[in-house]
């Protein structure tokens, strides 16, 4: 596999899909800090690092839902970067997603966050998805 990150969002999505209640994912670093944002801006009810399944590790992802509506926290979920297609964004170019009501996931050169802390911390770097 090549790309891990779209593998990553494409099992959240499906399982969203499948209105799942947990998903399973093997982990990585940058999945570990893409599930911490996900968790601190409230996209997901919780999650677990199992180290112990295998020299790799898993993640497992206990989904959010509207406790009436039955809709998912997570309405969409879109890779933007790929390997074979990079983006990158500067500070002053900083994207918005739903004109703010979304996250959008950056890396950068301190590490992986949103584009509201990017701003703040008035760095740029390579765009990873978009969540809202």
């Amino acid at each position: 596999m090549t790309d891990t990150i779209s593998d990553y969002l494409t099992r959240v999505r499906n399982a969203i899909k499948a209105n799942h209640r947990v998903v399973e994912v093997p982990a990585s670093r940058m999945k570990k800090e893409l599930t911490k944002i996900l968790f601190e801006k409230g996209y997901i009810l919780n999650y677990k690092f199992d180290d112990a399944a295998n020299a790799q590790g898993i993640i497992k992802i206990a989904l959010k839902y509207h406790p009436v509506t039955k809709q998912s926290a997570i309405r969409g979920l879109v890779r933007v970067s790929s390997p074979g297609l990079r983006k990158y964004s500067g500070v002053d170019r900083m994207p918005r997603v739903l004109n703010g009501l979304g996250i959008a996931i950056l890396s950068t050169s301190r590490g992986v966050m949103t584009d509201k802390e990017a701003r703040k911390e008035n760095v740029g770097g390579e765009v990873l998805c978009y969540v809202y």
